[in-house]
């Protein structure tokens, strides 16, 4: 999804007053908080940013795109001290370019407010993160340090360019053997990060590691022992499906949900319609979807 500097310029105080005179209702649970970052990730982000605490990897943690703050508030969890989680999102900002905009409004601008995203955050952690309320292009003015992170997930724009950009900062963010995960690498409606995250992997040097339904992770650092640090852990035994794959000479790892035993398949024409809708109506359907289940249900029960 997509995401001036809070310190000055107009964007900022627009973005001050609205957090001001709002006071959204935090959600009551992390997994109530609402976005698209799933159980599957959830879990390849805690075992892989506990792996870099384990092995004594210290650095900052970047996120650009943070919606609501269901993945900040996860990578929240695993600062250390002296660490810093920065997110950079435009919230409730207007857009810098008409492309941006009109992305911003279909998708995102009757549920995205800072004020929202920082009542969930402040519910499970005692300080906001540091917050850049702007385009993810402002960072590439070197505000992040070079080499100072660790992680970077990128969630922003969905159009080529800015995704482009973006995994440049990602790049110049990180320390070596850090690792970058970019969001909606494979969905029929966001062509536009597919073409710039295969690019960076084919001519910019990036090595995937591992490979989720929603997201790509990869480094430019070793591949080899991220991706031993993931076999390392028995994803079967938890309900995952475990496959590898070789891309440009880098083997990598693929994760799924394993299709439980006796549960139907989702039938291709749910599935792309899932894919192909923007995010606010794919969670309408989705709700719609689940209340007819509920109510098929019931009505067997009678």
């Amino acid at each position: 999804m997509p995401s001036a500097d809070t310190a000055t310029g107009p964007a900022a105080t627009t973005a001050t007053a609205t957090a001001t005179t709002a006071a959204p209702r935090p959600a009551p649970s992390r997994d109530a908080i609402p976005g698209w970052f799933f159980r599957l990730d959830q879990e390849a982000f805690r075992h892989l940013l506990a792996a870099q605490s384990t092995a004594g990897r210290t650095g900052d943690i970047l996120e650009l795109g943070t919606y609501l703050g269901r993945s900040a508030v996860l990578l929240g969890d695993h600062l250390r001290p002296g660490e810093r989680l920065t997110v950079c999102d435009l919230f409730d900002s207007e857009a810098g370019d008409a492309d941006n905009a009109a992305e911003m409004t279909m998708s995102y601008r009757t549920s995205l407010t800072r004020a929202a995203f920082e009542a969930n955050y402040l519910a499970f952690h005692p300080r906001l993160p540091e917050i850049v309320q702007a385009p993810t292009s402002v960072l590439a003015d070197g505000r992040i340090p070079a080499d100072s992170c660790r992680f970077v997930h990128v969630d922003a724009s969905h159009l080529y360019e800015h995704v482009a950009g973006d995994i440049e900062v990602a790049r110049a963010a990180l320390a070596e053997d850090g690792l970058v995960v970019l969001d909606d690498y494979r969905s029929e409606h966001t062509p536009g990060v597919s073409a710039a995250v295969w690019q960076a992997v084919f001519t910019g040097g990036l090595r995937p590691v591992l490979l989720t339904p929603m997201k790509f992770y990869g480094t430019w650092g070793d591949a080899e022992a991220v991706r031993r640090i993931l076999l390392a852990r028995d994803w079967r035994a938890e309900g995952f499906t475990v496959d590898e794959d070789t891309i440009a000479g880098v083997p990598v790892v693929r994760l799924n949900n394993a299709v439980r035993s006796g549960a139907a398949p989702r039938s291709t024409p749910r599935r792309l319609l899932l894919d192909l809708l923007p995010p606010v109506a794919t969670r309408t359907v989705r709700r719609a979807l689940r209340a007819l289940r509920d109510r098929r249900a019931g009505g067997r029960a009678r």
